[in-house]
């Protein structure tokens, strides 16, 4: 039997010999099933899952008492290190454990609905701390504020807790200046 080879329909690249430059086929694939997720991913996601506006703060000064600049506009102050939020929302400023109160999971501020969500079992919070749907049975637990000249004074040793000290709990919060 007489076998005729045809020559390759692909053109060659003239003084190509393997060098590595080119991908493989299961690269190609790979890296364009990689970008085509990423990009129904970002389809799919709000505008503003990427960018929130949690300002990362750390206290000034040292001792019991924590000391933050007074907050210029509505936003979330995040101070991870000593585990407390700081919020102005509508002419208040308050503070809150970073914590979820029903089991003490992380809380995240969703920037795009405006509210708070504990990690764990999904508990949302209202921007002050009001409980709003859940597992949890209480409004974030708040600590003790107070205003000394451009500052904002938390203690985050005095914790008010919405179902033991309800007017506690309401008076801890600060007009924003």
């Amino acid at each position: 039997m007489n076998v005729t080879r045809l020559p390759s329909l692909a053109p060659r690249e003239e003084g190509c010999e393997g060098c590595g430059s080119c991908p493989s086929r299961r690269e190609f694939f790979r890296v364009g099933i990689g970008a085509a997720v990423a990009a129904a991913v970002a389809a799919v996601l709000p505008a503003s899952a990427g960018a929130t506006p949690i300002r990362w703060i750390r206290p000034a000064g040292s001792g019991g008492a924590l000391r933050y600049p007074v907050p210029t506009a509505d936003g979330v102050d995040v101070d991870k290190g000593n585990e407390l939020i700081l919020v102005r929302f509508q002419g208040t400023i308050a503070a809150f454990a970073l914590s979820c109160p029903h089991q003490r999971s992380m809380l995240r501020w969703r920037e795009g609905d405006g509210i708070f969500q504990c990690s764990k079992h999904h508990s949302e919070y209202l921007p002050l701390g009001q409980y709003r749907k859940g597992r949890a049975t209480r409004n974030m637990d708040r600590l003790g504020i107070h205003l000394e000249g451009s500052e904002v004074v938390v203690d985050p040793g005095t914790v008010y807790h919405s179902d033991e000290d309800p007017d506690g709990w309401a008076s801890a919060v600060v007009p924003a200046p």
